[in-house]
């Protein structure tokens, strides 16, 4: 019941006459040599983690350990309850989480990583929005977590989903496609407008940087979660609608990976634009190294034709001491 790409899991659909969740679930039976009984606690623990983690911080707001996030969730859900939101009650209810379990991570809570602790929000933010508007029950919502899985293992297996190797586009990114995918599902879509959903996801966040503020990524998350939810439901809506997708999954999700690879590092999760060089995109860093203690130092830095200022003299470089990375 193994499939190593999007073609082989739509090949097992068809053959088993089965959705994705359920070729995922089989697959978790078998390649863990568990039980079906087994299997289904393990996910229904996820979806109380995941309710926890996404309901607790609109009650009770907490300050992250950063210092720059915390009680934006319950903003969210007073602005809703005065009846003054922009959005559908759908969308609303599905960012209010999202934002809500990131406030959760940033704090040290109890968060499931789906894929990521940093895209954690979007999977359970959608899922419990759509939980609560549809009045789907707790085995459908595990069902479709099922779903979600699968994309993210086609993610993890073929690209990357870490924001330190393809930037925000690999977290946040893929967290919105398994969200999307999962929705679909839910809502009676075929297993391809699952991956139609999947891959538009990646469409739209192609070429998305992990850009820390201060060093961290908890106040860029939290709002890369909002965002990410919402891509989720318009391209879930666009699947289901019957729009089809011209690029198939398994082509994004290695377009994915070769754009991630391609962003310079300092636009990988790094911080070293924002903490060594004040926001700029750079071209070379250069170092010294004294003899005597093996320290090292940058002195120097040089932005796209110009010399970006630091806080070491750029004269401390000189020919006897310094080396070039």
């Amino acid at each position: 019941m193994d499939f190593k790409n999007a073609n082989e899991l739509l090949t097992l659909c068809e053959e088993k006459n089965l959705p994705i969740s359920e070729i995922m679930r089989l697959r978790e039976i078998e390649l863990g040599e568990t039980t079906a009984e087994t299997v289904k606690e393990r996910m229904s623990r996820v979806l109380e983690i995941m309710k926890d983690a996404a309901r607790s911080p609109i009650e009770k707001p907490v300050k992250s350990m950063g210092g720059l996030i915390g009680g934006e969730a319950r903003k969210l859900s007073i602005h809703a309850q005065n009846s003054q939101g922009l959005c559908g009650d759908l969308l609303q209810r599905a960012i209010t989480y999202a934002m809500a379990t990131l406030e959760t991570n940033a704090s040290m809570g109890l968060i499931v990583a789906s894929p990521t602790a940093g895209s954690a929000g979007i999977v359970p933010g959608l899922m419990l929005a759509m939980q609560e508007h549809y009045h789907f029950s707790d085995d459908q919502i595990i069902q479709a977590l099922f779903n979600a899985s699968a994309i993210g293992y086609l993610a993890m297996r073929n690209a990357t989903v870490a924001g330190a190797v393809g930037g925000c586009q690999a977290e946040v990114g893929v967290a919105s496609a398994m969200a999307a995918s999962a929705a679909v599902e839910l809502m009676g879509g075929t297993p391809k407008e699952c991956t139609y959903a999947a891959s538009t996801v990646l469409m739209n966040m192609l070429g998305l940087v992990c850009d820390p503020v201060g060093g961290l990524v908890e106040y860029p998350c939290q709002n890369r979660n909002a965002a990410g939810v919402a891509n989720a439901i318009i391209a879930a809506e666009m699947a289901l609608a019957g729009i089809p997708q011209l690029i198939p999954l398994d082509e994004m999700i290695q377009t994915m990976f070769t754009v991630g690879k391609k962003l310079p590092a300092e636009l990988r999760e790094t911080a070293m634009v924002d903490a060594l060089l004040r926001h700029r995109l750079v071209r070379r860093v250069i170092c010294v190294v004294n003899s005597e203690t093996n320290d090292f130092f940058i002195c120097k830095a040089e932005e796209w034709g110009v010399a970006v200022a630091t806080a070491i003299d750029d004269n401390a470089a000189d020919e006897k001491s310094d080396k070039s990375i």
